[in-house]
């Protein structure tokens, strides 16, 4: 439900990205429902899957929901469990990758931008985050 008084937002009535690679990612609080100033949602990693090496244009934070991650920011790991949240500032090269080679794991995202870009490491390329969000529902909404 959305309106002037906000909004309860429910992932499992949501409509799922498939992001390529294991990933999929559920978006939450955007544009869509009146945001003027923040991006949040849910990414889902099948077992040993990753994103790749990324930074954004605005800081981020990403807490994980379930399984274990192992976060890579500015060239340096950490393992992260359930509850473990970083904080990621401004143009810092960063990736999560599912340690698991046998559950999922699910991490919650927030960036401080609803302006938010990622720039993909390896290419340059620079795109809207919110631009990942008009993606089709992957088929089935298979995890």
């Amino acid at each position: 439900m959305t309106g002037a008084s906000g909004a309860v937002l429910r992932p499992e009535q949501l409509k799922v990205i498939d992001r390529g690679g294991g990933a999929r990612t559920t978006p939450l609080v955007t544009r869509a429902i009146g945001s003027t100033s923040m991006l949040n949602g849910i990414t889902e990693f099948q077992p040993s899957a990753s994103i790749p090496m990324h930074s954004h244009n605005c800081e981020e934070s990403v807490m994980v929901l379930d399984g274990e991650c192992i976060a890579v920011m500015d060239g340096i790991e950490h393992v992260l469990g359930p509850n473990d949240t970083t904080f990621i500032p401004s143009g810092v090269p960063h990736r999560f990758i599912n340690a698991s080679k046998t559950h999922n794991a699910r991490i919650f995202w927030t960036y401080a931008s609803i302006d938010a870009t990622r720039t993909m490491i390896a290419t340059g390329e620079t795109r809207p985050v919110s631009t990942e969000h008009s993606a089709p529902k992957s088929a089935g909404g298979q995890g």
